[in-house]
Parts: structure tokens; C-alpha cells; sequence
């Protein structure tokens, strides 16, 4: 609608301008009034342009932090779970390290923690939405400052931190369900020397590394800490009622 009207006032310039039978003063005022209505025209349609572009940018910001706010409060169950699994370990290489090459370790207590002895915690992270609305260029579109570094920190900072502890605390776990499959042998139907592996050399220097999760927990911390911050402004942003947040 604005783009017609100045076309239709470029063209009463032009017809202004060559008549003749107005004199120059005349002419000018007349040409001088088109020429604002014609500024005016194109200001306002760059407005409603901007206008119309902004609330759609918006309305993609809101829909992204809302999706990734569901992300985030997946990803701090998960973590809870994993904080918990690491605590575990601890304790079970704890416990194998402290008994010594000389000493003997019980096998109830060896059976009871098997699980976390043999097991892999890795997060595994929604950061699919996060990545694409990256890779869109539109993370700059989020208006609130505090938020879009927030979030940038989270996913290039905080879980690439935590995933390296990870990566490495797991090398080192591989390195013992490695030596296990290797020498593992059974004594009797329902036994094997896992008691007598476990307190070799070998075994003890690999589960001493294992025996210290605490890096690996403090980097989930501050991760999830960071989660709960992100996920607070957005509900705060949008009005949200808090959810369990795991």
C-alpha cells in the first residue's frame, strides 16, 4: 500500500513540475508537499517492514526458549541421575584402593556395587535445538542479553567441560573392563577371581584414578546450576509457573 502511494505521488511531482500554467513559487510549494508525503510514505512502510520483522523474530525467540526450556529441564534430571552415579563409583573404588594388594575385599560388597563398577555415565544432551537455531544465526535475536550468554556459556563452556571429565574418568574405566575381560576367570559356577584381579597392581592403579569423581561432579554442578539459572529467566520472562525441575 505505501509503495502505491508513492508512486502515485512521484508521478503528481512529475505532473506538478511540468505544468505550466502554475507559476515557479506555486509549483514549489505543491512540490515540496509531495516530497514530504513521499518521505513520510517510505519512513512508515520501513517502520512496518521493521515492525512486522521484529515480532517475527520474537515470536521464533519465544519459541525457541521455550522448547529449549524443556531441554534443559530433561537434561538436569539426567544429570542428577549421573551426579549420583559418579558419588557411587567413588565410593566402590574408594573402598577397592583403601583395602591395598594385601588385603582382601568383601564379595558382598563387591556384588552390591557391581552395577556402579561396570557401568558408563555419559550425559547424554538435547542440544539438538540449541545447535540448529545456532547454525540459523538467530541466537542473536534474543534480546536479553544475560540470557544469550548464558546460554552460549552453557553449551560452549559448562557441558564441554563436564563431557571432557567424562571422556577421560570412562578412558580410564575401559581401561579396567579391558584388563577385566582380559584375566577374568571363573572358580567355581557362581564365582571367579574379580577379588584377586581387582587387588593387582594394574587394577588398583586404574581404579585409584577411578576413586576420584569429584571433578566430574563439581563440572555437573555448575552446569545444572547454570540450566536452573537459564530455565528461571525464561519462566520469568514468559510468565511460567515453575515445574519440578528433577
Amino acid at each position: 500500500m505505501a509503495e502505491q502511494e508513492v508512486v502515485k505521488h512521484t508521478r503528481k511531482v512529475y505532473k506538478i513540475w511540468n505544468n505550466k500554467s502554475n507559476s515557479f513559487w506555486h509549483k514549489l510549494k505543491e512540490f515540496l508537499i509531495e516530497i514530504v508525503i513521499i518521505v513520510f510514505a517510505i519512513t512508515l512502510s520501513m517502520w512496518v517492514h521493521d515492525w512486522s520483522e521484529h515480532k517475527h523474530q520474537q515470536k521464533e525467540v519465544k519459541e525457541f526458549l521455550l522448547g529449549l526450556r524443556q531441554d534443559l529441564l530433561s537434561d538436569i534430571k539426567e544429570m542428577n541421575g549421573d551426579q549420583q552415579s559418579y558419588l557411587m563409583q567413588g565410593r566402590i573404588f574408594t573402598y577397592i584402593t583403601s583395602v591395598g594388594t594385601n588385603g582382601t575385599l568383601s564379595r558382598d560388597t563387591l556384588t552390591k556395587y557391581q552395577k556402579w563398577m561396570f557401568n558408563t555415565t555419559r550425559l547424554q544432551q538435547n542440544n539438538g535445538r540449541f545447535e540448529g537455531f545456532k547454525a540459523s544465526g538467530k541466537i542473536g535475536n534474543i534480546e536479553n542479553g544475560e540470557l544469550q550468554n548464558a546460554i552460549m556459556d552453557l553449551y560452549q563452556e559448562n557441558i564441554p567441560s563436564v563431557l571432557a571429565s567424562t571422556d577421560n574418568y570412562l578412558y580410564h574405566k575401559n581401561q579396567l573392563l579391558d584388563f577385566g575381560i582380559r584375566n577374568r576367570k571363573r572358580t567355581t559356577d557362581v564365582n571367579s577371581n574379580l577379588s584377586q584381579l581387582l587387588l593387582s597392581d594394574e587394577a588398583q592403579n586404574i581404579c585409584d584414578f577411578l576413586s576420584h569423581p569429584a571433578e566430574i561432579i563439581n563440572r555437573y554442578q555448575s552446569a545444572i546450576q547454570k540450566m536452573q539459572m537459564i530455565v528461571r529467566q525464561i519462566e520469568d520472562q514468559y510468565k511460567i509457573k515453575e515445574e519440578g525441575k528433577g
